[in-house]
């Protein structure tokens, strides 16, 4: 068996920001939005950083893509180091960001990817018949000659989406990129984009999202990543099977309630979270074991809340991340919870 290749490698890389403190005129403080994360992303791979907003996953791929700096650590992307050679690393990469809207307002559609095309140096009947293409898949073939300012950001967005595959890169960052869609659209998309994987098994995705159905739909590895440290990395399959020794529940009680207090003190409740919806409490539990469960039950009657329902669930990457990081990571981002499916 030869040697594995790998398409992005990082070493300890770290990124600190300095901002100014509020509360004291000239002074600063530092951030660290991304502490020493080492990853090795195999050719061929759709590998997904999976965290909250804020989590350092956007400043992963800035880094990767030569638009910001590390601090500290080093990073490679198609063999290249991105502080050493970066204009050559860009040759490589594609990238799309969620909730871009970018694009030159008074060209068109077809015109503004027509002319990223040549940036590439593409062929133009290459380049014209692949923009056809990708714009039927967008649901943009029939805006092709509408001007950018006309459109929407949603249907800038999934302009943007269509340019960030349209030069074939070897390597491409999706930071985000179904945030904001429609269902359909969000779910075209990423279609699209297990697809495009599969049929070009020389190309890599790095994809970032706070989205766990969408990592655990796409991606081949995952790496949970929290206040910029990766806290674990497998496939999805296997980083689920690391809870399997534990029960997982999902309660609802009545009413808007502060069970952790009380959750906290019961013995066998190793991680919890609770979100409050629609006039009652959603709990998530990892327990110990099944036993646990009845003093779990006994201690929310003892405080007066009705149990709605009860269920036992298999493990998903939320319990992944709620067993890693001590908080649910629906809780953590803003707009939070399950893409547009």
């Amino acid at each position: 068996m030869g040697a594995r290749e790998f398409s992005i490698e990082t070493q300890d890389l770290t990124r600190v920001f300095r901002v100014k403190r509020r509360e004291a005129r000239g002074q600063t403080r530092e951030v660290v939005a991304l502490d020493r994360a080492t990853l090795a992303v195999e050719r061929g791979e759709l590998f997904g950083v999976l965290g909250p907003n804020g989590a350092g996953k956007t400043t992963l791929i800035k880094i990767l893509a030569t638009l910001l700096s590390p601090t500290a650590g080093t990073a490679r992307v198609a063999g290249v180091d991105v502080v050493e050679n970066p204009w050559e690393v860009r040759r490589h990469i594609g990238m799309v960001s969620g909730g871009e809207s970018s694009g030159y307002g008074l060209l068109t559609v077809e015109e503004n990817l027509w002319m990223f095309s040549q940036f590439y140096g593409m062929r133009s009947g290459e380049a014209k018949k692949r923009i056809r293409e990708l714009l039927e898949v967008v649901g943009l073939a029939d805006r092709a000659k509408t001007k950018i300012y006309h459109l929407s950001t949603g249907m800038r967005q999934k302009m943007n989406f269509a340019r960030g595959f349209l030069t074939d890169p070897e390597v491409l960052f999706l930071d985000e990129p179904t945030i904001g869609l429609d269902v359909q659209t969000a779910r075209t998309l990423r279609t699209f984009t297990r697809g495009w994987i599969d049929d070009h098994p020389d190309r890599t995705i790095l994809l970032t999202t706070h989205y766990m159905y969408e990592a655990d739909e796409l991606c081949d590895r995952v790496a949970i990543i929290d206040q910029g440290r990766v806290l674990a990395c497998d496939a999805p399959a296997a980083l689920k099977r690391g809870l399997q020794g534990e029960a997982v529940f999902r309660l609802t009680v009545d009413g808007d309630r502060d069970l952790g207090p009380l959750l906290g003190r019961v013995d066998g409740v190793q991680r919890f979270a609770h979100a409050a919806r629609d006039g009652h409490t959603e709990l998530d539990l990892i327990l110990a074991d099944e036993n646990a469960l009845v003093p779990v039950l006994t201690a929310i009657q003892g405080a007066g809340a009705r149990l709605l329902s009860l269920e036992k669930r298999e493990p998903t990457l939320e319990d992944v991340f709620l067993r890693l990081v001590g908080r649910s990571l629906t809780e953590v981002s803003e707009g939070g919870g399950e893409p547009p499916r």
